[in-house]
């Protein structure tokens, strides 16, 4: 009897709330706080406190909602997905969206999930999950270590480097690379060895693989970070600012010069230099041989992704030759439908969707729905003017330092870039415009920064798995990230605000005809 009084079963509803949220691994208070302050502030801006002069009904409701998503996210009261899927519903409830004849706009509130960008993901996301089945991720980078050699920290960080450019034409989100690559690096640490340096140098090689090169390389691939896609989204309505699949590489592709920035403060900071491979080359060759050759499985979807990206970088107005002019997420449609042509690979459709994530698809349609609504609410023009009073009068390049410094307050308290970007990326653009400056240039520039938040490893998914390897502590990489912090700032300022203006979207001309 006493232990069926001990049982779960015994327990009052709150034990019993708090036993079961210990159980699937968060932190009780966290997430029981953060759900009734996201519902006890989501109330009080609905009901209590009064519409600020120029904002709109609409805009308060809308207001109500992203303070809600966001609290929720922050906290992870709810699985990311069901907060990204209840967005809509919200706003159908609360008129965020103005119902037409009496009946809600249900086409509005689930834009996001039909935007073409969201399809594309999903496309991604599958591609991924099919090369975890066929090991073909573990292949990739235990290839091109064994490629360039490496025998030292130095040469297997740049190894990583090269397989993160890789993966993220394959893995669209900067989380699911570092999980996938997490194994791997964590065999290359093992073979470092367990002195002093060998110690430092383990961290050297975690932080820069696992998150300063993925966030890096995600930037430069549209379908690599899900905050591309957001911005993205918001550049073609209305069909302002189009701009396809190898258009964005074009514009985006100097960040990776970040990494070698990155890596020289990085291997400094850690004193890297000299700590060798245990067994060296040799070591990795034969991880790289226990592999064995390729299978056809393996080339079967190398070719099909390599067809579909072809097609991604020939759709209207590619600079190489414009084959189609169907949108990417159409593409992306096609590229599933030839993934599951029928023999083609040997697994499950269960195999295949417990390994797809699910959760971060939803997120991503309602960040997506968000960012419309806070747009057509006129939420987003009513935060851009209250910014706008700070900022007014100052040079191009002041207001980017003084937004991007903001950001990365605000991102202490956040995980998700995704979330950070649904809420940042729609102010900025009107903002931009508020300033007479070039509304994608400014939000490129602003928003990019928001990846690269290094200060604590709980603001980026990445940095929390790179963090469960225990090689490194909050200190580490605090001292390390704050320096990458103004290296990621600098570098906007002086490398890719020059660049934009000479691929003709100076940040200071708004009036700069869209070169694509």
């Amino acid at each position: 009897m006493s232990d069926v009084a001990e049982g779960p079963e015994s327990r009052n509803l709150w034990d019993a709330l708090r036993h079961n949220i210990t159980i699937s691994g968060r932190d009780p208070n966290k997430v029981l706080a953060g759900w009734v302050i996201a519902w006890v502030v989501f109330f009080t801006i609905l009901f209590v406190l009064p519409r600020p002069e120029g904002l709109s009904d609409n805009g308060m409701a809308v207001l109500a909602v992203v303070v809600w998503a966001s609290i929720m996210w922050v906290s992870e009261a709810m699985p990311v997905g069901i907060t990204g899927i209840s967005i809509p519903l919200l706003l159908i409830m609360t008129e965020g969206i103005p119902w037409a004849n009496g009946k809600p706009p249900l086409v509005t509130v689930f834009a996001g999930f039909t935007r073409h960008v969201v399809w594309l993901c999903l496309f991604a996301f599958l591609v991924g999950a099919i090369m975890q089945l066929l090991k073909l991720d573990r292949r990739i980078a235990l290839a091109v270590l064994d490629k360039i050699k490496a025998s030292n920290v130095g040469r297997a960080i740049w190894g990583m480097f090269f397989v993160n450019i890789i993966l993220a034409f394959l893995i669209p989100a900067a989380n699911a690379r570092a999980a996938t690559l997490l194994p791997v690096v964590k065999g290359i640490t093992a073979l470092v060895g367990e002195t002093k340096e060998a110690f430092e140098a383990r961290k050297a090689i975690i932080i820069q693989s696992l998150v300063y090169g993925t966030m890096i390389c995600g930037v430069f691939i549209m379908t690599a970070h899900l905050p591309n896609l957001i911005m993205v989204d918001i550049m073609a309505r209305d069909n302002a600012y189009p701009i396809n699949y190898l258009q964005w590489a074009l514009l985006q592709f100097p960040y990776l010069g970040m990494f070698v920035i990155t890596q020289w403060w990085v291997r400094y900071y850690f004193k890297t230099g000299g700590v060798n491979i245990a067994g060296g080359h040799e070591k990795i060759h034969a991880m790289h041989q226990e592999l064995g050759p390729m299978t056809k499985a393996e080339w079967t979807l190398l070719g099909v992704f390599g067809f579909v990206a072809l097609l991604f970088m020939m759709g209207k107005g590619s600079p190489l030759f414009e084959l189609h002019k169907y949108q990417l997420g159409i593409i992306g449609l096609m590229g599933i439908l030839i993934l599951f042509t029928p023999g083609l690979f040997p697994f499950t459709w269960k195999q295949v969707q417990d390994r797809t994530i699910w959760g971060t698809f939803l997120l991503l349609g309602g960040a997506i729905t968000m960012t419309a609504a806070m747009a057509k609410s006129g939420l987003a023009t009513f935060l851009a003017d209250q910014i706008h009073h700070v900022v007014h009068g100052m040079t191009w390049w002041s207001a980017v330092l003084v937004m991007m410094i903001g950001t990365h307050f605000i991102r202490i308290g956040m995980l998700s870039n995704v979330a950070a970007i649904a809420m940042l990326a729609p102010i900025t653009f009107e903002l931009g415009k508020q300033l007479g400056f070039h509304p994608v240039a400014f939000m490129l520039l602003v928003c990019d920064t928001d990846t690269f938040a290094y200060l604590l490893p709980t603001q980026i998914t990445a940095a929390v798995i790179a963090y469960g390897s225990d090689e490194f502590t909050m200190t580490d990489y605090f001292r390390v990230g704050w320096v990458a912090v103004l290296i990621a700032i600098l570098y906007g300022l002086l490398v890719m605000a020059p660049w934009y203006a000479f691929l003709g979207i100076p940040v200071w001309d708004p009036t700069a005809p869209w070169p694509f």
